[in-house]
């Protein structure tokens, strides 16, 4: 008996700790935006102590909890979903039920999760995928690309670049109608990662090169070398996602060494040949004043990790890491950043960096955005501030698209 009255002391100082922990004053729905929190922090320390008692994996977890939102392809008055694969990688496709006079356009979506978890066929996705399809009027692909810790990097990526070509052919194009000059990648979070190295790369390969119209990138985690700019300090606990948490899914797509993912919490995970790599991610230079506010640039530590990882050093992991010369070719791009994100400030050097070398950018900047927030449109964790994002996204592609 004395151990259900520990757990249950334990559990309620948890979560009085968790409801006063402070939320930004312009926080819309503040009691929802808490709860969620709350959800997520119970979450992971569930998972933390099971691992630590030796009975599943911290991811192992997290993914086991997620699993009641993943969805069958259920069709609709309006839009046939299927799932197929696409050089034998699965994918969701939304296609319109009504004849279309013109070619569609076509949008291949890559879905959040840190590279661990998450799937397209996940409610939220679903549901935004749906949405899309159905609003605009176009081709929707989810990819359900392979996640760490099994598959490290780049595999991730590499299905992402497979099911592209492969959507790319003129006799699939055909088929389902789309029109190969209105192709947009986008991506949230993780997702948005792997939709800009793989539009980097498609920039690069003269066969596919202008071949992708446009990138959209809600909340894009664009690197992995410099992990305290300020931003990751601001918003250390969240909202929503925690630094910690966050590299400690992200580190497993690199290795399941927990020496690589201490390493990486405390920003001395850089190999002493990376230091010509920080001009590209330096937020000093490209960070706007109000941003930066008091915080004073310091160089990450380098050279005390003992082991070599060469995918910190390639810009597919960290595609902040291209050159000027490489991102000057980059198509027509969207970028959304929230505010209270431990990610906003890889966008907002994007964002910079692209303008620097004269690409197209529109960028929303949400004053009281939070990560994930394009997953909360429905319920039970259905946010306004969701839905704004989300119809951002839909009147961006719509006008460029």
């Amino acid at each position: 008996m004395w151990y259900k009255t520990l757990c249950f002391g334990f559990f309620g100082i948890l979560f009085a700790y968790c409801i006063y922990l402070p939320l930004p004053e312009n926080v819309e729905e503040p009691w929802k935006v808490r709860l969620i929190d709350v959800v997520i922090k119970m979450a992971s320390l569930v998972a933390t102590l099971f691992e630590e008692m030796g009975l599943m994996k911290y991811e192992d977890t997290i993914l086991t909890l997620l699993s009641v939102f993943l969805t069958k392809p259920v069709s609709d008055e309006n839009i046939t979903v299927i799932d197929t694969n696409f050089s034998d990688i699965p994918v969701r496709l939304y296609l319109p039920k009504k004849k279309s006079e013109i070619l569609r356009p076509a949008i291949i979506y890559l879905h959040g999760g840190a590279f661990v978890l998450g799937s397209c066929k996940m409610q939220p996705y679903d549901d935004l995928n749906r949405w899309t399809a159905n609003n605009l009027d176009a081709v929707v692909v989810g990819i359900d690309y392979r996640v760490a810790p099994q598959y490290k990097f780049p595999a991730a990526l590499e299905d992402c670049v497979l099911v592209v070509k492969f959507f790319l052919q003129d006799k699939i194009l055909d088929k389902y109608g789309v029109d190969p000059a209105r192709i947009c990648v986008s991506g949230e979070s993780s997702g948005a990662m792997l939709a800009t190295a793989a539009t980097q790369l498609f920039q690069s390969n003269p066969e596919y090169k202008d071949k992708i119209k446009a990138q959209a990138l809600v909340y894009p985690g664009l690197q992995i070398i410099d992990i305290l700019m300020p931003s990751h300090q601001d918003y250390e606990y969240g909202p929503i996602l925690s630094r910690k948490m966050a590299f400690k899914l992200a580190s497993l797509y690199l290795s399941e060494d927990t020496a690589l993912k201490e390493a990486i919490l405390r920003n001395e995970h850089m190999p002493e040949e990376s230091r010509h790599l920080f001009k590209f991610v330096n937020w000093s230079d490209f960070l706007p004043d109000k941003y930066k506010k008091n915080h004073v640039y310091t160089e990450p530590v380098l050279g005390k990790l003992k082991a070599s990882y060469p995918a910190l050093l390639d810009s597919r992991m960290s595609p902040l890491l291209a050159s000027d010369s490489q991102l000057q070719n980059l198509p027509l791009t969207y970028i959304l950043t929230c505010e209270h994100d431990i990610v906003r400030d890889d966008g907002l050097i994007y964002v910079a960096r692209l303008r620097n070398v004269g690409v197209q950018v529109t960028h929303d900047h949400i004053e009281d955005g939070i990560h994930g927030a394009l997953t909360f449109t429905i319920a039970p964790t259905y946010l306004h501030l969701g839905l704004r994002i989300r119809d951002k996204y839909i009147n961006w592609l719509e006008k460029n698209l």
